[in-house]
């Protein structure tokens, strides 16, 4: 996983609220068996109507997401995140987050930040006035900006941490790699072996 201090990007504007799971990738598209390649599958039914943002030219080479509350509710699929990044999204900012999305999307390298709704509606303001503005996501300041407009944003210090530091979970236990060998080595040979990837 990359790490992540600053996002730079286009932005695009979702004001709908609850957007859950299954409108970020429908079912249908989780019987693939890779964890990339999604970017098809994004917003899939929201797509087929010409007018959708994301089919807007403004909306090509886009990082950076201004949804409304309640953004990835509903099933625990990470495929949703899986889709959101193949896009090109890079940070997600909205009100409230599914928890299970949230948790998911820092798992895989994709930031999501916690504004409040008067400041989301300034953002989607910008937008719509401006389509394609640039965003700046500063993790390690913890704001976000278009233009003159900047907040700060809301994320829990372990996953800004983990962001900061580019580590998902294998990361986080190759810190570990010199004792988990040690470990290996001195154990008793009876015991069930792991045996290295090659």
């Amino acid at each position: 996983m990359d790490k992540i201090e600053l996002i730079e990007g286009a932005a695009v504007a979702l004001p709908r609220s609850a957007v859950d799971t299954d409108q970020i990738i429908p079912a249908v598209f989780l019987k693939r068996i890779t964890k990339t390649g999604y970017e098809d599958a994004l917003f899939h039914e929201w797509r087929k109507d010409p007018e959708f943002v994301l089919n807007q030219p403004s909306s090509a080479g886009a990082t950076v997401l201004f949804a409304g509350p309640d953004f990835g509710t509903g099933s625990s699929r990470e495929h949703a995140v899986w889709a959101l990044r193949d896009f090109g999204f890079k940070a997600i900012i909205a009100p409230r987050f599914g928890d299970i999305f949230r948790g998911n999307a820092g798992k895989q390298g994709l930031l999501v930040a916690t504004v409040t709704e008067p400041e989301i509606e300034k953002f989607w303001a910008v937008i719509a006035a401006q389509p394609g503005v640039a965003a700046t996501v500063d993790l390690v300041a913890r704001t976000v900006a278009i233009g003159d407009l900047q907040v700060g944003f809301a994320i829990d210090d372990y996953t800004r941490w983990r962001l900061l530091e580019g580590l998902d979970d294998i990361g986080l236990t190759l810190r570990n790699e010199a004792r988990i060998t040690e470990f290996e080595a001195t154990r008793e040979k009876w015991r069930p072996k792991t045996l290295p990837v090659r």
